[in-house]
């Protein structure tokens, strides 16, 4: 018995199971069975020719890269890492793909929300950024500097030991805070960091098959599952989920395994005990996309990219909402802020996942593409992501989304 509730628990950590517990909130909600929204997909042709627009201002030649971390250290025309990276002599590939899996994965788990007043002062350019971008500038720098690494002749890595002890005062400074430029979640991100380095030096025989503790080890764990030189992209997700899942602050656990970002949501129906969960692995997914170009500089072919789902975010659900193909049943819900567990946010969420699987077919319908030529990972990139935030500085001025989720910086 608790063999199978582990494996049903198991299950959930797939990107398999966020798709196809996305499609059912979508059915219920095309049936008219969710309390908090209704479906319009008339409207989503208007969706389609936003994200067309969007995309063929950013990338004219219609080649477009996957969305990742990597995109966000490009600033005015300059690949910052690839500068970095370019010069170093590393022993082999396998190195360089180690460190880049370091920078990917504390990059992004410092990326949830940052607020819409902070800014990151970019030493180089004098440049004051905000959001995403300046988190990863910021992030970049900090690992360039060797802020993660407790070696200073070797400033490109993290080191577990480093990470577990990661004082707050660190990163406050490294990322400008002050009292007039305040992140959202500082302390969050801070315990996030120090988990991952806890887990990971506990784990020496995942993340330390090559080299000393780090979350770069995990290169080497899922170099060990190819076949025939090649790795399935929901393998990576797998990986993640599984290897550091442990580290994510205590939310719903099942057969003693963490889920992560997964929910209950009561319509959900399941023939087994997983019935009433939701998982959506957001930041995971997002860390499983920008995990695709290091194995492939790596000379690994990375295969079954559309095997990862959309990301159920701010700016790809609020282009859903702001271009009403989601209404609110009650008009006064876009005025409250709303916990992350919410039944509101969950199916927000989730119906934006979907969503996404089905603009993906009309986006590629219009420019005559298959999932092969035009994955969605190249699709949000363009993509929906950008339609998203375009439409929010259209609508409001300071171009938040148009609901407020109140977020712990481990989320969102």
């Amino acid at each position: 018995m608790a063999e199978a509730l582990e494996r049903q628990a198991r299950s959930l950590l797939s990107a398999g199971a966020v798709r196809a517990r996305a499609a059912k909130m979508l059915e219920i909600g095309l049936a008219g069975g969710l309390s908090h929204f209704t479906i319009d997909l008339d409207r989503m042709d208007g969706v389609a020719e936003a994200v067309l627009a969007v995309t063929r201002k950013a990338y004219p030649t219609l080649d477009i890269p996957f969305h990742a971390r990597w995109r966000h250290f490009v600033l005015g025309g300059v690949d910052r890492w690839a500068g970095l990276a370019d010069k170093v002599s590393w022993p082999d590939r396998a190195a360089r793909a180690r460190a880049e899996f370091d920078l990917a994965i504390v990059s992004v788990l410092l990326d949830a929300g940052a607020g819409a007043t902070w800014r990151y002062r970019d030493a180089g350019t004098g440049e004051s950024i905000g959001r995403s971008e300046g988190l990863a500038i910021a992030s970049l720098d900090m690992f360039a500097g060797g802020l993660f690494s407790g070696d200073a002749r070797a400033p490109f890595r993290a080191d577990a030991d480093v990470l577990a002890k990661l004082p707050l005062a660190s990163l406050t400074s490294a990322f400008q805070v002050s009292d007039a430029n305040p992140l959202l979640g500082l302390d969050g991100r801070t315990d996030l960091l120090r988990r991952l380095g806890k887990l990971v030096a506990e784990r020496a025989d995942i993340f330390g098959l090559n080299d000393t503790p780090r979350p770069g080890g995990l290169f080497d764990h899922i170099a060990a599952q190819a076949v025939g030189g090649a790795v399935a992209a929901p393998a990576i997700l797998a990986a993640v989920l599984n290897q550091l899942g442990p580290i994510w602050p205590s939310r719903l656990e099942f057969a003693g395994i963490p889920l992560g970002d997964c929910w209950r949501h009561p319509a959900i129906e399941a023939d087994d005990a997983t019935a009433g969960l939701v998982p959506l692995h957001k930041l995971s997914q997002w860390l499983s996309y920008s995990l695709i170009e290091p194995l492939q500089r790596a000379g690994f072919d990375v295969t079954d990219i559309d095997g990862l789902t959309g990301l159920a975010e701010y700016r790809n659900g609020g282009l859903f909402v702001d271009h009403e193909v989601l209404r609110l049943r009650d008009p006064a819900d876009a005025e409250r802020a709303h916990a992350v567990d919410s039944l509101l946010v969950v199916e927000w969420r989730a119906l934006t996942v979907a969503l996404l699987d089905r603009l993906a077919g009309s986006v590629r319908a219009r420019l005559g593409r298959t999932p092969e030529t035009l994955p969605l990972a190249s699709i949000l990139e363009g993509g929906t992501w950008a339609a998203g935030r375009a439409i929010a500085f259209a609508r409001r001025p300071d171009g938040a989304p148009p609901l407020k989720v109140i977020s712990d910086g481990t989320v969102f």
